[in-house]
């Protein structure tokens, strides 16, 4: 299968879906990160933030793409253009099951591609997609304003705890994007939430997922 994640930001699918990531690349599947967003492409922390990412990747023997698209300003972009951003880049991946920040998340890059994502996945455009997922991105989904609309609920886990490790090792190569404990980008954090998803199913570690479409 061809599996594309979807992360606004470089070390958001680490966080999200880094366990089930490197679950389904050892498992033979094809991987691909869509990193969404960067900014001046000739600043240095942008440069090491991607070389960052792509090793990440490359220790689970993951994909990139970065699309380079105006970090904190895709809302200045024209819909249509942003729009076609997405569809072409989902059209040439050709994706199976796909995975998305949640829509509830505080930053507004989160949210304005999960939108540009689903107008561009609809059936008619991906009649083969088999699912599309939702993941939580630790220090955005937690961190917004609580309210009904923007409260990720899972209701798919997947048990990652023979990839618990590769997660963490993964997330150790963003060094620009790591913090202390207690902060929740802390590798101490990631590994709690991992545990407390575990115990939800009963399972030592798991990332937990909000289905938004799944055809069987």
């Amino acid at each position: 299968m061809n599996i594309v994640v979807i992360a606004p930001h470089n070390d958001d699918e680490i966080l999200g879906v880094g366990g089930t990531m490197a679950k389904y690349a050892k498992e033979g599947h094809s991987v691909t990160v869509c990193e969404v967003t960067a900014g001046d492409l000739q600043n240095e922390m942008v440069q090491l933030q991607k070389r960052e990412a792509i090793a990440s990747h490359e220790m689970m023997n993951v994909k990139t793409h970065f699309m380079d698209l105006p970090v904190v300003g895709l809302r200045e972009m024209k819909t249509t253009e942003l729009n076609r951003a997405f569809q072409e880049q989902l059209l040439a991946l050709s994706p199976d099951v796909v995975f998305l920040p949640h829509k509830g998340d505080m930053h507004i890059d989160h949210r304005m591609v999960v939108e540009a994502a689903m107008v561009a996945l609809r059936p008619v455009t991906f009649p083969k997609l088999q699912a599309i997922y939702a993941y939580e991105t630790l220090s955005e989904t937690e961190w917004n304003t609580p309210s009904a609309d923007n409260l990720f609920i899972p209701t798919m886990y997947v048990d990652i705890t023979e990839e618990i490790e590769t997660k963490l090792r993964a997330m150790e190569c963003h060094k620009s994007q790591l913090c202390d404990y207690p902060h929740p980008r802390s590798i101490e954090a990631l590994r709690a939430l991992a545990m407390h998803r575990g115990s939800t199913i009963c399972r030592k570690y798991a990332e937990a997922f909000q289905v938004i479409r799944e055809i069987r």
